[in-house]
């Protein structure tokens, strides 16, 4: 791939990767959040943070299956840089609007709400992500040791899927599409990381 041709995918994405927020402001200016723009923003902060890190972590197996889009690892970083920030949003969102920053409430929240103490537990495990999502880190952590750290992923992604399940009224099956592509990449990573031990032992036995 060229160089013209990945900046201006770049630039799709950091566009395509804005437009949840885009649409945000511009629906704020125009007095069209809806009966409570509270709600409309959270939903779509935290949409958006879910989205981009399943499709942030649908990369890699996708890349197994065709190595022809092997270049699509050059977006996987930016995307879950994204799906961070809308997550710190889709935080700050409940840190102000709901609960005012105060912490007495929040922690009477947490206590009476399991779906805000997943949906927190999912942006704690992003953090440590997004902190060594720089080439310094990798350097640093050694490629294996991050490789580790950032399997954290697919957790934080669990974490989101099931604060979205428990958000959801009951009998709203909403959250089924995200769960289903979620799980689905769970299997692959399943079945991938077993091959990768057949074929190791494989080797052994041969070298044997």
């Amino acid at each position: 791939m060229n160089k013209r041709t990945l900046i201006a995918l770049k630039v799709a994405v950091w566009l395509a990767c804005l437009v949840p927020l885009g649409l945000l402001v511009y629906n704020g200016f125009t007095n069209n959040l809806g009966p409570d723009p509270t709600a409309t923003v959270t939903h779509a902060t935290g949409f958006a943070t879910l989205r981009l890190l399943v499709i942030s972590l649908a990369i890699t197996p996708v890349r197994r299956l065709s190595p022809r889009l092997a270049w699509l690892v050059r977006f996987r970083r930016l995307l879950g840089l994204f799906a961070f920030f809308y997550g710190c949003l889709h935080l700050l969102t409940y840190l102000w609007l709901y609960s005012g920053f105060n912490v007495a409430a929040m922690i009477d929240d947490i206590a009476k709400r399991r779906y805000i103490l997943a949906g927190v537990t999912a942006w704690l495990l992003l953090v440590p992500l997004a902190a060594t999502s720089t080439n310094w880190s990798i350097r640093k952590l050694g490629g294996k040791r991050w490789q580790a750290l950032h399997r954290l992923a697919y957790v934080s992604a669990i974490c989101g899927v099931i604060h979205y399940w428990w958000i959801v009224k009951s009998g709203v099956r909403t959250p089924i599409t995200i769960t289903l592509v979620l799980a689905i990449l769970l299997l692959a990573r399943i079945v991938w990381s077993v091959r990768q031990i057949v074929s190791r032992q494989a080797t052994v036995g041969t070298s044997a």
